[in-house]
């Protein structure tokens, strides 16, 4: 459901046409009609769409699915073409395998003509036009720039990252640490505030960063750019692998950056980033401003009057940089470990595939695109963070016993029990009280209620209301005995040879 909900994001959210929107995807803009004619009988706008489940969006896109259309026994063509760059493979062998496959297919006839245009299409090349506003091609730069610690004197090699506007061919270009996403979403959210503004679509190589599963046709964005996406309501449309004219005009900016602006820094030595970046920054504004050789103009005064005005506004509040984790286990215990720390989940998501949002404070899980828990993140390797909503009752009755409750029980067997259950509470650890009072409770499973409440009685009459004093009554059957009347006084030490005195201890050799 990826393509189809951004689909819906670039229909209803981004407001394109069937046809805009249909191409970004690389879906017919029949579909993307249908889509909207679905969602319009509905009458829900984005927001509705965006929340709604998986199941329920695909119950609503697709309410009858029927097997064999056109899309589905259509020939996979680049696998045709590929299978005949082999030796020995003929068409007629490939069409027969494709009947096997479909067999109400197309004819030999027909599949020999639709692979000759096929064919025929392979060495057009399309030249692209460029709209307002409308993409933002970004890059890394292969050359680097070497920053020297100055206490070690050991080199950091710092990429480039470079992003050239469609029409104006306005640069950005900054020097990072990594390619990595911290670094590659940062230079997005500084590129933005370079530009002032926010174009219709970014164009992005296919770096891990970017991309995490790179398909010519349905790629998988990261997590954290498409959540970087959906903060600046841009849509992302990968470059294809290994076809460098989907992204030329980066390439051309990673050249002229290159020309302009790290050759004139090569004989420069860097001690820090912030330095190196100060030095591109005043190169970018000449390279920005130099005039252009076969038109009016430089790149800048194009942006200006071209671009900034088909562009949207920037959003209202700072993006906060987050990292996702995908199919984290939850354990038999309905805790997801993150970090070496434990975390809680409802206890019905148990053995469930859930994702993670981790932000510096904060972490977030969701299961099937909701979120079902919230918790503040910690710092303590091997510990666990537990709320009691998402506990079992029988869980949370232990972990948590309620003090009323123990004396409602108490109160139901007799005197004698309550006065045991509140000499537990009044303990100085409260939880080894609610323990005992809970191993009370157990008792009653094995003696009854009517031998605990006299064991109970006995244990306050000798002074010794235990739950090792109870249960030894119990066991030696000591509550079926008449109660003692009195309890016995120490008496007084009878006089005898064997006795000493106090005198002995002070050295007095009489005693």
């Amino acid at each position: 459901m990826r393509k189809a909900r951004e689909l819906l994001r670039l229909l209803f959210s981004l407001g394109l046409s069937n046809r805009q929107a249909g191409r970004l995807v690389k879906v017919s803009h029949n579909t993307a009609g249908r889509f909207r004619a679905l969602v319009d009988a509905q009458k829900l706008d984005w927001g509705a769409l965006e929340a709604m489940p998986d199941q329920a969006l695909q119950a609503l896109l697709y309410p009858k699915r029927h097997k064999g259309t056109a899309c589905e026994w259509q020939p996979n063509w680049p696998h045709i073409h590929q299978e005949m760059q082999r030796k020995g493979v003929t068409l007629i062998l490939l069409w027969h395998e494709y009947r096997a496959s479909w067999p109400e297919g197309c004819s030999y006839q027909a599949f020999t003509e639709h692979y000759r245009l096929y064919r025929r299409r392979l060495g057009l090349v399309m030249r692209q036009t460029h709209k307002a506003g409308e993409r933002l091609y970004v890059d890394y730069s292969g050359l680097t720039v070497p920053i020297v610690d100055a206490t070690t004197g050991n080199v950091h090699k710092a990429e480039i990252f470079i992003a050239v506007m469609g029409l104006s061919n306005f640069t950005y270009a900054e020097a990072t640490l990594t390619q990595k996403i911290p670094d590659w979403t940062a230079s997005h959210v500084r590129m933005f505030a370079f530009l002032g503004a926010v174009p219709q679509m970014i164009v992005p190589d296919n770096l891990r960063s970017a991309v995490s599963k790179a398909c010519q046709y349905d790629p998988v964005i990261n997590p954290t750019y498409h959540e970087l996406a959906l903060h600046y309501n841009v849509a992302i449309i990968p470059a294809r692998k290994r076809r460098p004219k989907d992204k030329a005009k980066v390439e051309l900016g990673v050249r002229l950056v290159q020309r302009w602006i790290l050759a004139r820094l090569r004989n420069q030595v860097f001690y820090s980033l912030t330095t190196l970046n100060a030095a591109i920054h005043e190169l970018l504004i000449d390279l920005n401003t130099r005039p252009f050789k076969k038109q009016d103009g430089c790149r800048q005064s194009v942006y200006q009057t071209m671009d900034l005005s088909a562009m949207r506004p920037l959003p209202d509040h700072h993006f906060e940089l987050a990292e996702w984790l995908t199919a984290l286990h939850v354990g038999l215990d309905y805790h997801a470990i993150v970090d070496h720390h434990a975390y809680s989940l409802p206890y019905h998501l148990a053995h469930e595939k859930v994702e993670a949002r981790l932000t510096a404070t904060v972490i977030e899980f969701f299961y099937n695109r909701q979120r079902v828990a919230t918790h503040e993140r910690s710092v303590i390797r091997g510990g666990h963070t537990t709320l009691v909503v998402h506990m079992p009752k029988a869980h949370q009755r232990y972990a948590h016993p309620d003090k009323e409750r123990l004396l409602d029980w108490a109160a139901r067997l007799g005197v004698s029990t309550v006065g045991v259950v509140q000499h537990q509470l009044q303990r100085r650890h409260p939880e080894a009280g609610y323990r005992s009072c809970m191993g009370l409770q157990s008792l009653t499973k094995t003696y009854g209620e009517t031998r605990l409440e006299a064991a109970c009685q006995r244990a306050l009459v000798i002074q010794s209301p235990t739950l090792g004093s109870i249960r030894s009554i119990l066991k030696n059957k000591l509550d079926e005995l008449p109660l003692p009347t009195t309890v016995a006084e120490h008496q007084p030490i009878t006089s005898h040879d064997n006795v000493r005195g106090n005198a002995y201890y002070f050295g007095d050799s009489s005693c």
